[in-house]
């Protein structure tokens, strides 16, 4: 009999692993981390909605099929908490706003099915900055989610509640989105692996969509190798995502288990470090190039000068595409209706739902997109911003014939206090500023723990990018990347779990 205290901090391949080999059961897995989510949730509140009897029937039907002598699948039976914009059958998605409080989908997202096929354990669904539009879980309709390091700061956003889960060891593996850094960031600010993959390799069948063009599902562990096993679940060819990929997903496990930089060329892209960057930030990236050199690789220094409008291509283009997706929520056809007592036209009622329905971030985005898809508008503000999207995909293709992958700190600073940035816009959307480009050129990234700043010990994260559908590369630098930095420092969440 293992105690829950030692299950929780296995990681999943750990965890699959006792239990195909009959040392733990599903059920005993899965009931370990319910029960650290009722100890410690309350404080953190990583989660909206916890399906504690539906992940006991997935928990025993895996051990049904052990006892069976069926063959389980790599991570049959290891629990994962699922950020709350995936649609799933029967249980809530409310994508952290009132529009869609206590909506009970009717079918499953294809990544959700995929999971559930893969006899993934559901806990539940996780917080989330509402639409996933913010950088820092604040935005949320159901109030924040802190961060286990210190809750007294931000998770990051908008995946702050899948991220969290991770950090106070409520899941080992998570599911978040990333329009603009919503996977990367927030693996960052809470020292955990978070992967954006290939835009169109994980299918947005069943994703309430932002941003169509930009937003992206993908894998959120606390090792390398645990996001890889996720990645292959989760990844593949959908004929319901017009924008999915029809072509092998890449060989991400294997990379992860044979991680190695030996000869690689690593880019450092001038572009992502001056006036804005913390100290220990740069400090603790600056080591990571070290530690590349240590292990084999080439450093090339990088121009990528398209990269500083970045930023403001990506809000324009993203309010924008908000700003269509979210005219389907008009209160006549599903989700919160308000003012329909029969006094009131159908455009009244639209007008109310939305004005009670959409929080403060969304309804500025809305006006923003609108306002820049307007006619006269057009063509200065979204077909300008298009243009520059362009450039940047210009500059990563210039990039990557020079280099096999770029490296770079993930976000300027270490976590920062709830409601440090609540009323200034621009300074909560510089929080992506090293994240975005990679979601305008459309290629793959992670995050991974590089160490703690040292002005305030908090962890920072080292972000990877790879060319398009070469998402494995990230996994073989992250893997020897990771090795290395455990050889050196240990791993601060497997070893010494942050004070809840």
């Amino acid at each position: 009999m293992t105690d829950n205290n030692s299950i929780i901090r296995l990681t999943a391949a750990e965890t699959a692993a006792k239990i195909a080999s009959g040392e733990l059961t599903a059920v005993e897995v899965t009931e370990a981390h319910l029960a650290r989510i009722e100890a410690v949730d309350e404080k953190v509140h990583a989660f909206l909605h916890v399906d504690r009897e539906g992940a006991l029937a997935q928990a025993r039907a895996v051990d049904e099929k052990r006892e069976r002598g069926e063959k389980l699948g790599p991570l049959a039976g290891v629990p994962l908490a699922l950020k709350d914009i995936f649609t799933t059958e029967g249980v809530p998605t409310t994508v952290g706003s009132k529009m869609l409080e206590g909506w009970i989908p009717p079918y499953d997202a294809t990544l959700t099915k995929r999971l559930k096929a893969a006899d993934v354990v559901i806990l539940g669904k996780t917080n989330m900055d509402e639409f996933a539009m913010g950088s820092s879980t604040e935005n949320s309709a159901y109030g924040p989610t802190g961060n286990p390091w210190d809750l007294t700061k931000i998770p990051g956003g908008s995946g702050g509640g899948s991220s969290a889960a991770l950090a106070a060891h409520m899941a080992p593996l998570a599911i978040g989105t990333d329009t603009g850094g919503s996977i990367r960031q927030p693996a960052a600010v809470t020292g955990t692996v978070g992967v954006k993959p290939t835009y169109g390799a994980v299918s947005r069948y069943g994703m309430v969509a932002f941003s169509s063009s930009l937003d992206q599902g993908g894998p959120c562990a606390r090792t390398v190798l645990d996001a890889a096993l996720l990645h292959e679940v989760i990844a593949g060819h959908d004929p319901l995502d017009s924008t999915s990929i029809d072509a092998p997903v890449p060989p991400v496990v294997e990379a992860a288990r044979n991680g190695s930089v030996q000869g690689m060329r690593v880019g450092v892209v001038k572009q992502f470090r001056g006036e804005g960057y913390q100290a220990g930030v740069i400090q603790r990236f600056d080591e990571s190039v070290e530690v590349l050199k240590e292990l084999g690789a080439e450093i090339v220094e990088l121009d990528c000068p398209s990269f500083d409008l970045a930023l403001s291509a990506y809000y324009l283009i993203a309010p924008s595409e908000c700003s269509s997706n979210l005219a389907r929520f008009d209160g006549l056809r599903y989700g919160l209706r308000v003012g329909d007592d029969g006094t009131h036209s159908a455009e009244e009622v639209t007008s109310l739902t939305r004005e009670a329905g959409f929080g403060p971030e969304v309804k500025r985005r809305i006006m923003l997109g609108t306002y820049a898809l307007s006619s006269g508008y057009y063509d200065a503000y979204y077909g300008s911003a298009q243009k520059v999207r362009t450039l940047i995909k210009r500059d990563f293709d210039k990039a990557f014939e020079q280099v096999d992958v770029i490296v770079s700190p993930t976000t300027p600073t270490t976590a920062f206090a709830i409601g440090e940035r609540a009323d200034d816009p621009m300074a909560m959307y510089l929080a992506d500023l090293c994240t975005i480009p990679t979601n305008l050129a459309g290629n793959a990234a992670m995050s991974l723990p590089c160490g703690l700043a040292p002005e305030d010990n908090l962890p920072v994260g080292l972000q990877i990018i790879a060319p398009v559908m070469k998402d494995d590369r990230l996994y073989k630098v992250g893997a020897a990347v990771e090795a290395a930095f455990v050889e050196k420092w240990g791993h601060p969440l497997l070893e010494e779990a942050p004070s809840l």
